[in-house]
């Protein structure tokens, strides 16, 4: 298949990256078709694999010149379609940069450029007892630069925060191949908030090419309990309760059922497979803290019904029931042909209530869903079950995938916890947001890239497309859904 791309363009930047730094062979071309949401594909007419910065800047400032889209991507493990290929464009992979460039012990930071693995740099780390805190359940492959652009998040993030709350300093490429430094190595940095506004933004500002990261301490004890229940209500209501406590677990994951049972038969964590839902609550930090949390914990835990409560007996075991939490999603592969996973973010409040009603929802479209997810932080992380290969389940699955955000939105929470919005989002922009702060969002996107090159048809829908959304849904019957009025 020939490219469309210009051949000058493509000549230009042969010179620019070597011939090596560039795929444009089809059969090649079909790695970066999609990330991890597979239902959505699109062949990219070239892909660029930058070794440097100045490689960076001037594949932008080519870019710019011949008004070529370009779609950043990491390690492809994101969930929402960020990375997907745009028509007419190219795939900037950022992998071969994967240099961890400095650590600094005494201030406890790390610099590392945006191909760097999540948990390689806690590897490099541990000769300093330091690591780095965010850990989403991909940290085995997923880059600090794709974290950066979802601001990611992890079992921990309950106590130590998102990618936002981890990074110091960020160097950045415009597309016109301008070199910006956002933040600085302090606590805080003079100017305009850049950094917050660039962490989270999908690859549509720039490219990050460089980042300072915080580092933590080791901390001298940590701790894991695995409490049972014999309904998820009484779950999602101990959730509320640990949190109402004024404890502050370093982690707190809940899983219903399918989800423990899947996990237990393919890593074999000994969970309790008969519970309707576990939680796995940490606390980490010196020693008599840790155990006074614990014991606090646990009466808070009986209180609301937890049926059994289990302490890790060693690191080994403490390591097993994280291994079962972090092996959830591509377990659930192993009894359904496809799923299709959601991320949404709730007030924890509502945990016990939004659960129920996405059982509901599921039964009424004859899906099936699992529930795993950062139970401390509201982040939902709904697993539906279908089968491609059935004709009709995919919109099933996208209806149910869209009901649930919506309920999200009912109840005070948001479309999205960390995998963004990307093109999965899209629509449902149109629900949280309105068009006076969707406009807004529009400006600021042109300010960083006036020609609109940068990911373009992501993250920020038109209003014409939310007209349509809204008359979509009215023609239907749809919205708003009387179910979620007792909210």
């Amino acid at each position: 298949m020939p490219s469309l791309l210009n051949a000058r363009f493509i000549a230009q930047c042969r010179s620019v990256l070597g011939a090596e730094n560039l795929i444009i062979e089809p059969e090649m071309l079909r790695a970066y078709e999609c990330d991890a949401l597979v239902a959505l594909r699109n062949l990219p007419e070239m892909v660029a694999l930058p070794e440097s910065v100045e490689q960076v800047q001037a594949l932008m400032k080519l870019c710019y010149e011949y008004d070529v889209p370009v779609v950043a991507r990491g390690a492809g493990t994101g969930l929402a379609g960020g990375a997907l290929p745009v028509t007419n464009g190219i795939v900037l992979g950022l992998s071969k940069m994967q240099r961890i460039l400095a650590i600094d012990q005494e201030n406890r930071t790390a610099r590392v450029q945006p191909g760097v693995r999540n948990l390689a740099i806690s590897e490099a780390a541990k000769s300093y007892s330091l690591y780095y805190a965010p850990d989403p359940s991909s940290q085995i492959a997923c880059t600090i630069g794709g974290n950066i652009a979802e601001n990611s998040g992890g079992v921990h993030c309950l106590k130590y925060g998102l990618t936002v709350h981890n990074v110091l300093q960020l160097k950045f490429v415009t597309i016109e191949g301008e070199l910006l430094t956002f933040g600085g190595s302090g606590l805080d940095a003079p100017g305009y908030d850049l950094l917050a506004l660039t962490i989270g933004s999908e690859g549509l500002l720039g490219i990050v090419v460089e980042a300072t990261v915080r580092l933590l301490p080791c901390q001298p004890c940590t701790q894991v309990l695995l409490a049972a229940f014999d309904s998820i209500e009484n779950a999602g209501n101990a959730v509320a309760a640990v949190i109402a406590g004024r404890l502050v677990p370093a982690g707190l994951e809940l899983m219903d059922n399918a989800a423990i049972r899947v996990t237990d038969d393919f890593v074999h964590a000994n969970y309790p497979i008969d519970a309707e839902a576990i939680l796995l609550c940490e606390f980490d930090g010196l020693l008599e803290q840790v155990d006074a949390d614990l014991k606090k914990t646990k009466a808070i835990l009986k209180e609301n019904g937890a049926t059994s409560i289990r302490t890790a007996k060693d690191s080994e075991e403490r390591k097993l029931f994280w291994a079962g939490r972090k092996a959830a999603f591509p377990a659930v592969g192993r009894i359904s042909a496809d799923y299709y996973c959601m991320d949404g973010t709730i007030p924890r409040k509502h945990l016990a209530k939004v659960l129920t009603q996405i059982t509901r929802f599921a039964s009424d479209l004859g899906l099936k869903v699992v529930n795993v997810f950062h139970a401390g932080d509201g982040n939902l992380h709904p697993l539906i079950l279908y089968d491609a290969g059935h004709p009709g389940e995919y919109e099933k699955a996208e209806q149910l995938g869209g009901q649930i955000l919506e309920l999200c939105v009912a109840v005070g929470g948001s479309i999205t916890g960390e995998h963004g919005v990307g093109v999965e989002k899209l629509n449902h922009m149109c629900v949280q947001f309105s068009s006076v702060e969707l406009r807004q969002f529009e400006r600021l996107k042109a300010a960083f890239d006036s020609k609109n090159l940068l990911n373009p048809g992501k993250v920020i829908p038109s209003l014409h497309r939310c007209a349509e959304f809204g008359r979509m849904h009215v023609h239907k019957g749809q919205l708003p859904y009387p179910e979620l009025e007792r909210f």
